[in-house]
């Protein structure tokens, strides 16, 4: 189970930079075979001739397009305390989940300040209009601390609820079951505890997220949740008071963009805004079509 996730209009691929180096490589051999050798002039052809390598290509555009237009609003400072941010979520698991996500430490910060990037652009084209607001606020939960164990059968997930509500200390035994039986991986060595999230959060199933929310600090759920993963069990830690509107101004505008990323059809207007005003040439023939599906007109709502 991979929990970080998110929407983008063009994927982050783990050879970002690939494809710069390997454009006058030359016939240098990368490999040999009983068959022949494999030059990197071959390669590269073949690379730039795939999806995954386009991708590359189109990742590597954007990014420098949004750096030269939003870099001064995404600066390492901001990028590193992301990344830290995630670090001390996960914990112990935090090396797990870089595994299972195919990255590195470095290549996670390049995914961070990509993401970043992208945001400040979505910002920038996001309208924060009254109703805007007030339409969020009825749907607004504040960032939610828990923990979570996810097991494959009913029995098992009900077998630890009766077991953590009958601990003395619910949070202690909440983590050790965690540790011991909970399959997903990218949590357990953390004791289940998960990032924070609001109501925003796209990676969890709709009903964990309202389970999760209707838990007072201390909480255990009633009942396992089903789900395609398997069978959810979360310990509440901290759960926030929902305050008042005037008090969450700035997450509402956090929120409205949070869903403004993950609109597919603003996030691509958002793109070809960005890659019009970067005055992207293409050069290589091979690649000349690359960006026109960014590039074509859309009609989208502002939110």
């Amino acid at each position: 189970m991979k929990i970080l996730k998110y929407k983008k209009i063009v994927t982050i691929m783990a050879g970002l930079a690939l494809m710069g180096p390997l454009a006058a490589c030359g016939n240098r051999v990368m490999a040999t075979t009983s068959g022949g050798k494999i030059t990197q002039d071959q390669y590269y052809k073949k690379l730039k001739q795939s999806s995954a390598g386009q991708e590359v290509m189109q990742q590597m555009i954007l990014d420098q397009v949004l750096e030269k237009q939003y870099g001064k609003q995404v600066t390492d400072k901001k990028v590193n305390a992301q990344f830290n941010s995630y670090k001390d979520s996960y914990g112990a698991a935090f090396n797990t989940m870089l595994q299972q996500n195919g990255m590195t430490a470095q290549s996670f910060k390049d995914r961070l300040k990509s993401q970043m990037l992208m945001e400040a652009a979505v910002r920038a084209d996001s309208k924060f209009t009254k109703s805007a607001l007030e339409k969020q606020w009825k749907e607004f939960q504040p960032k939610v601390s828990t923990a979570m164990i996810v097991v494959n059968s009913q029995s098992d997930a009900q077998s630890i609820i009766d077991e953590v509500n009958g601990a003395s200390n619910k949070l202690s035994t909440f983590k050790k079951l965690a540790k011991s039986k909970s399959i997903d991986d990218s949590t357990a060595a953390n004791g289940g505890v998960m990032p924070a999230f609001d109501n925003t959060n796209s990676t969890l199933p709709e009903n964990v997220r309202k389970a999760a929310f209707e838990l007072q600090n201390g909480e255990v759920t009633a009942e396992p949740i089903e789900t395609e993963n398997g069978y959810y069990v979360i310990y509440m830690i901290k759960h926030p008071a929902k305050g008042t509107y005037k008090q969450h101004i700035n997450d509402l505008k956090d929120q409205i963009v949070t869903k403004n990323m993950n609109n597919q059809a603003f996030a691509k207007k958002v793109v070809a805004k960005a890659l019009k005003n970067g005055n992207v040439s293409i050069k290589d023939n091979d690649l000349k079509g690359i960006l026109s599906g960014y590039l074509t007109p859309t009609t989208t709502n502002n939110k």
